[in-house]
């Protein structure tokens, strides 16, 4: 007679065996159950840290948290011309169009070519703005020296003035537009195209970082420092007597406590008003850039607020400490 084997009883004398090996494993501390659990955990985690997207740390903080500043002007750069500390940046690397801006390259330009400042250059119907309609006091047939043209295109922005320089250039303005191309690789803006000497189109475009290096270029020459301050000038035209203003306020405002060593401001627009100085704050060469401010006396503003917080931070050590300690522009 065939004995089978009782597989039943077999089964359930393995599984007893089994469980009582796990249960003295518990028992002596051999076997811990949590930890595959823990090691799925901490995989998840691991891998939700590295699907969720880092945010970029700011190269340099802006301060107007700290300090209140809260400029209006959409692009900002504030430097110390001398040791080229950036004290303050907003958008610095943003390409905008700048407008009038662009006079300080023209003026460049016209000074590179040495051409005779006392040449008389005539305004002529190529010269009217038929891009933006924009008026002017200089009738065509108007004749002006070279020096009073540029010093109506730099003090009083004059449109006619600057398209009249561009045109009495060797090689007329074709090669005065690549001149000034030429001049902005020269001297490292590498976020600038020019278009036209007078600003009126958007194609005319920079950043402010660029700025504060076209602006420290521009400081170089006497000329144009002396010329874009100028508070105000009667310029006799045709024989008749015609008098400009600076268009920056705070260059005819003897009571705005400011020294100013060269100014630009700029409007269309497509940019929005701009302003660029080179002015003294502290004993000290400083560039300031703003772009892209649409209130009417927006810019004027934001220069103050930049006026006092430099002359305000010079005052404390501590502040000046945390809230200028920039590196240099690039």
């Amino acid at each position: 007679m065939n004995h089978w084997p009782n597989r039943e009883g077999d089964c359930v004398k393995i599984k007893l065996t089994t469980l009582m090996v796990i249960c003295a494993m518990l028992a002596f501390g051999t076997l811990d159950i949590a930890k595959p659990v823990a090691a799925a955990d901490a995989k998840k985690q691991a891998a939700q840290r590295k699907a969720k997207p880092v945010k970029k740390v700011a190269k340099r903080v802006e301060v107007q948290d700290s300090d209140n500043l809260l400029l209006k002007s959409s692009a900002v750069l504030v430097q110390d011309q001398s040791s080229g500390e950036v004290l303050f940046e907003k958008n610095s690397d943003a390409v905008l169009p700048i407008a009038s801006i662009t006079k300080l390259m023209t003026a460049m330009v016209v000074l590179d070519a040495q051409l005779s400042l006392s040449e008389m250059l005539t305004i002529g119907h190529e010269d009217m703005d038929t891009l933006k309609g924009t008026r002017s006091r200089l009738k065509v047939g108007a004749q002006l020296s070279r020096e009073d043209m540029l010093l109506l295109a730099l003090m009083a922005s004059e449109n006619r003035a600057a398209s009249a320089l561009s045109r009495h250039y060797p090689g007329g303005e074709r090669a005065f537009i690549a001149a000034m191309n030429y001049k902005a690789a020269a001297i490292g803006l590498k976020d600038t195209h020019f278009a036209d000497p007078t600003g009126l189109t958007a194609a005319n475009v920079s950043s402010a970082r660029d700025l504060t290096k076209m602006v420290a270029a521009a400081s170089h020459y006497p000329l144009i420092r002396e010329l874009s301050t100028t508070s105000e000038r009667t310029i006799h035209v045709e024989g008749r007597p015609i008098a400009f203003r600076n268009t920056n306020t705070l260059v005819r405002s003897p009571a705005s406590g400011w020294e100013i060593a060269v100014s630009k401001t700029g409007y269309i627009r497509e940019a929005g008003k701009c302003l660029v100085m080179q002015a003294w704050l502290n004993n000290r060469p400083v560039v300031i850039v703003l772009l892209d401010s649409w209130g009417r006396l927006t810019r004027i503003g934001d220069a103050n607020r930049i006026k006092r917080w430099i002359e305000n931070a010079s005052t404390n050590t501590g502040r000046r400490s945390a809230a200028l300690g920039r590196g240099p522009a690039g």
